[in-house]
């Protein structure tokens, strides 16, 4: 079985058709940069070009940068446009994509889906967390295989600042950290999100996931085991595609 699924994020939206029965793109990804500002309305044009690439005329699932509610009410947009919150998701993306069906679930939440399913977090009970590094950090909780939704532990605050605004890959980028440095960071933040939730798990998913080896030795003093992603970037449309899918049962 076969369900288109799009990753939305703060730099890119990208997407493909998912084989739910693998847990793998189907077809290589079609990638689009996200418009600046990344409003609605322009994020919508770019759902609408990277599913209009493969003439897909079935369900599709996207992932959005923030927490949604009751699925299709959004309510945070930290590294989207501000114009975001109160929008409608569902009805915006189904109206641009001529009234395909839509499912829309945090980004995060849709990578650490497909990470339980298919991934690193297989078959593993008690307290997962999957952690996202990108334009900020976005963060799925599952309990027993079970979804917390929309936890945002991205913006737990870490020296007086937002975590992301210290520990995301884009502040790598931004400030042009060495792995080394930047590990720092991050072996600080899981250091707080462990004395908050004592998880058995974390998942470091998002770019970075591709290059654990550069810094998953500087993560030292961490009790939980600390893995990369095995679905890595793709985790996000993988998980949104079996969201859409359990949707439309």
């Amino acid at each position: 079985m076969q369900i288109f699924g799009v990753d939305i994020g703060g730099s890119g939206i990208k997407g493909a058709p998912v084989d739910l029965d693998k847990g793998d793109l189907a077809q290589e990804r079609c990638k689009v940069l996200t418009p600046h500002p990344a409003t609605p309305d322009g994020v919508a044009d770019g759902v609408k070009q990277v599913v209009d690439h493969f003439g897909w005329s079935g369900p599709v699932g996207l992932t959005f940068p923030g927490v949604i509610t009751d699925g299709t009410h959004i309510r945070t947009a930290a590294n989207v446009d501000k114009s975001w919150i109160d929008t409608d998701a569902r009805t915006l993306f189904s109206e641009r994509l001529g009234g395909l069906p839509v499912t829309v679930v945090n980004d995060a939440d849709a990578a650490g889906v497909a990470e339980m399913e298919f991934g690193a977090g297989r078959d593993r009970k008690g307290v997962v967390l999957l952690l996202t590094f990108g334009t900020g950090i976005g963060s799925a909780l599952f309990v027993d295989g079970e979804l917390v939704p929309n936890t945002e532990l991205g913006h737990l605050e870490l020296g007086g600042h937002d975590a992301e605004k210290k520990a995301s890959s884009k502040v790598k980028e931004d400030e042009d950290l060495s792995w080394e440095h930047w590990a720092r960071r991050v072996n600080k933040y899981l250091a707080h999100v462990e004395m908050l939730f004592t998880p058995s798990l974390f998942i470091i998913g998002g770019g970075v996931s591709r290059k654990a080896e550069k810094f998953l030795p500087y993560i030292e003093g961490i009790k939980a085991e600390v893995v990369p992603a095995q679905l890595q970037n793709n985790a996000g449309i993988v998980g949104a595609a079996m969201r859409a899918a359990h949707h439309a049962k």
